[in-house]
Order: C-alpha cells, then sequence, then structure tokens
C-alpha cells in the first residue's frame, strides 16, 4: 500500500508498484473534486477505423486543465501530510503534469514550483502562472528539468512530485481506468499512449483486479521511443533525444517503477510515426469535434497500428489531453508535420 509522504518509486516483491485498493483510496480523495470523465462511442469513428472496431474515447480532456494529469496532482496533494504540504511541492513537466499539480496547489493552498525546459510550449507556461505557480524555465529537454528540481529539493528543501516515479501519480492515473470498467465492463482491450507509464500501470493495475483477460496495449512515439525499446530489450535504454511535437511523451529516460509492470502485463508495444500521432489529431477532431494534443492523439494513433490485431473487438482509446497550442495546431491542420 502507498504511504503518504512517499518520494520516490518503489516496488513490491512481485514487481508492482501499486495496488487496487490505492487506486480505490484516491478515488476517494479526488471525489470532492473531479466527476467521472465522459465515455464516449462515435459512429464515424468507428466506421474511420474499421475492421469491426467499435471505439470507446474516455475524455480526459474533459477535466480541470484539460488533462488527466488532473487526477495525478490531486492524488498526491490531498495524500500528503500537513507538514509536506507547508513545505511547498516541486516538479518538472512539458505541461500537463505541471498544470494538474498547480491546479491541486490552488485549490488546498499548496505553495507550487513548476521546472520546464527552455523553448517549452508558452500557451502551457502562461496556464502554469496563471494557477499560481512558480516556473523555473532551465534544461534542454524535459530530463534536464527533472535535474532541475532535484537541486531545488536538495537546496530548499521541497518535496518532489515526479511524473513516473512515484506510486500516488500512478494511483490518480488509475482511477481514469477504474472508470472505465465500472462503466463498459465488456471493454475486450485498452490502447494507452506511454509518456512516462503512470497511465498504463494504473490501467494494468485495475484489469488484473477487474479483468484480468482485458489486453492493455501501450504505444509510443518513434522519435521518443526509451519506453518501448526498453520493454523490448528487458532493460533500461536512454535515447539520446525525445524530439517529438508530442510533447507530452518527449521523455528520454524510463524507470524501474513502471518498467516492470509494463513488461509483466502488457499485451503488446508499438511505436506510431509524428505523422500518425497528427493525423489522429484531425481524425479526433473530425469524428467527435474534440481538440487533442499530441500525446492525447496518440492512443488513437496506436490503434490505427493494432487494427487487425483488434478487428471485430471493443476497444478503450484515452484522449489523454487537449492542450494543444495554435501553431502546432495550424501545421497539424495543414500536413505540415511528419512531411520529409
Amino acid at each position: 500500500m502507498i504511504r503518504s509522504g512517499h518520494m520516490t518509486g518503489s516496488v513490491d516483491s512481485k514487481g508492482w508498484p501499486i495496488t487496487f485498493e490505492d487506486i480505490l483510496a484516491a478515488r476517494e480523495r479526488l471525489r470532492p473534486y473531479l466527476r467521472p470523465t465522459p465515455l464516449r462511442s462515435y459512429a464515424p469513428l468507428d466506421a474511420a477505423i474499421g475492421r469491426g472496431i467499435q471505439v470507446w474515447v474516455k475524455h480526459e480532456n474533459h477535466n480541470p486543465t484539460n488533462s488527466f494529469k488532473a487526477r495525478n496532482g490531486l492524488s498526491v496533494l490531498t495524500a500528503l501530510p500537513v507538514e509536506e504540504r507547508h513545505g511547498g511541492v516541486v516538479a518538472a513537466t512539458r505541461g500537463n503534469h505541471g498544470l494538474g499539480l498547480a491546479h491541486a496547489g490552488r485549490l488546498l493552498g499548496v505553495p507550487v514550483t513548476i521546472c520546464v525546459p527552455r523553448g517549452n510550449n508558452p500557451e502551457k507556461n502562461a496556464a502554469v502562472r496563471g494557477l499560481g505557480a512558480t516556473l523555473v524555465e532551465e534544461g534542454r529537454d524535459y530530463d534536464e528539468a527533472v535535474e532541475v528540481a532535484a537541486r531545488l529539493v536538495r537546496d530548499h528543501g521541497l518535496r518532489a512530485v515526479h511524473s513516473t516515479d512515484e506510486p500516488l501519480v500512478m494511483a490518480g492515473a488509475g482511477t481514469l481506468t477504474l472508470e472505465i470498467l465500472l462503466e463498459r465492463p465488456d471493454i475486450d482491450a485498452l490502447v494507452i499512449a506511454v509518456g512516462g507509464g503512470s497511465q498504463a500501470v494504473g490501467a494494468l493495475t485495475v484489469a488484473r483486479r477487474l479483468r484480468p483477460g482485458l489486453e492493455v496495449h501501450a504505444v509510443q512515439a518513434e522519435r521518443a521511443s526509451a519506453v518501448h525499446d526498453s520493454w523490448r530489450a528487458g532493460r533500461l535504454v536512454e535515447t539520446a533525444t525525445a524530439d517529438t511535437f508530442a510533447d507530452g511523451l518527449a521523455t528520454r529516460k524510463v524507470y524501474d517503477i513502471a518498467l516492470a509492470p509494463l513488461r509483466a502485463g502488457l499485451a503488446g508495444f508499438v511505436t506510431v510515426s509524428e505523422k500518425a500521432i497528427a493525423e489522429a489529431i484531425g481524425l479526433l477532431i473530425r469524428t467527435t469535434h474534440n481538440l487533442a494534443e499530441g500525446a492525447g492523439a496518440a492512443g488513437l494513433a496506436g490503434l490505427m497500428a493494432l487494427r487487425d490485431r483488434l478487428s471485430g473487438r471493443r476497444v478503450g482509446i484515452v484522449l489523454s489531453g487537449g492542450n494543444i497550442d495554435e501553431a502546432t495546431l495550424r501545421r497539424v491542420l495543414d500536413g505540415a508535420i511528419g512531411e520529409a
């Protein structure tokens, strides 16, 4: 079981970092602040996917901050002892984790510092500041921003809230799959996008209790494939870059806390191109009239890659976030992403 104040990830003797009971506890802590998000099917989307697949879209873009990360921030801060709340928290992010934590901090009166790399999405930066968090812009990418956050922990005694390497974050992420299976227990498979892996580990934790036969597939960007490569190699593989427009997936490193359960539980793991992710954004706009950022559309891109294998199934995907900036959206709609 998770203990409040846990600083970094760990796994139990069977290689699992959280329990189903941890997710139930997170759901109870979130209940006063978040409503379950919609789970919807769309006939035009089913027709576009084909193969007799019925797609169920979990609309995490309807959360506060337009992302499933609202769950994660609240899961952590509602579990912290009073003294840790008063001392303040710090996190590294490309956007949504920081937004979720800043939102939770504003609700609960917790000081929040968010570290982002230089050149980060300016719209997400503005939103973090708008929620009252302190923003630190330093480092060339997400992984270097993590090092900046670690320095602030050492220098100022802040409580680190890692976007993946934190069981309380994983428990919060697991609540979205709990909602899916409580509403649609007949779902046959899930296709989950992976940045660090909190969403996928949460899904696997719920599935092994409620639906042991449920297939959970993961998808990652080809240009940020560290977790996929590690999953296939059976060891931690760090990539030199994570150069994808899907900034929620842009990490070069892998964490033990996620890799062990992913290797134990996933039915499959695919990578998708920048063009495929961009096409999935356009398809979601046309068929659901919802905006998706790159990471938010990656689950659909993964389903397109897996549709022969998942033919005739009921498949859940997660529209995990809708915080796409205007300039990137214009490039998507102009077909300019993924061109040779």
